[in-house]
């Protein structure tokens, strides 16, 4: 699906740089600078996977309000990390999507999702998007994993995802495939509970929480190739 390329909000973006928060040549400071006002981030996260439409960013990241999203994504566009195109008919929506640059930031993410899980403050039974879920096993996968090959449907509530393991990484897209070796249909909670808390699958289905179709081994040897790191004391 080929989208449209547009420009910034009402067709033009103020490309006036803004006031700097630091007087400062170091890369860190100058990416505070990109994305260091408050859910920067997490906007980029959620676009991680894939364009998202406004209503569906906003729905995602609880708390954040049109408004602020909306001066969020205009910065991000200016920085340069974020592009607005456009949905082909008969859709015909625009969308925001990182530009090639921006996606050069998952290693970003990955170190300070690894780094900040460590905390005792972190809290696994908050609430997540299908994003974060999904970026998590990118993040927490074994790197001496055994060599596997398989496909992974997940399913929640408002997202699809494929995911597709092989000897070097875990690939994950937004969508459906014809033919899965295991799917998980949950909610992003649940999921984290099954993964990162190596909860029966049974326990989930008998809630009502968890739908498992498929290799259910295969499925289970999944869920193994993840873990959080040691907490810090």
């Amino acid at each position: 699906m080929k989208l449209e390329k547009v420009t910034g909000t009402n067709g033009k973006l103020d490309d006036t740089p803004p006031k700097r928060w630091y007087d400062d040549a170091c890369g860190t400071a100058l990416a505070l600078e990109f994305f260091g006002e408050r859910w920067s981030l997490l906007i980029m996260r959620e676009l991680m996977l894939g364009p998202r439409r406004f209503g569906e960013l906003k729905a995602n990241l609880a708390g954040i309000s049109a408004n602020v999203l909306t001066q969020r994504l205009e910065s991000l566009e200016r920085s340069k990390i974020v592009a607005r195109s456009r949905l082909p008919p008969p859709a015909n929506a625009p969308v925001y999507g990182l530009t090639p640059w921006g996606y050069e930031a998952e290693p970003i993410f990955q170190t300070m999702g690894r780094w900040a899980t460590r905390s005792p403050l972190h809290d696994p039974t908050l609430p997540l998007s299908p994003v974060s879920a999904m970026l998590s096993l990118r993040t927490m996968i074994a790197t001496n994993r055994p060599p596997l090959a398989m496909t992974i449907g997940f399913c929640f509530p408002t997202d699809a995802f494929v995911g597709r393991l092989d000897a070097d990484e875990l690939h994950i897209e937004r969508g459906t495939a014809d033919a899965v070796d295991a799917s998980f249909a949950t909610d992003p909670t649940t999921f984290v509970t099954l993964v990162y808390g190596k909860r029966p699958f049974e326990d989930a289905e008998r809630e009502g929480s968890l739908s498992l179709t498929g290799d259910r081994d295969l499925a289970r040897r999944f869920v193994e190739l993840f873990a959080l790191p040691p907490r810090h004391d």
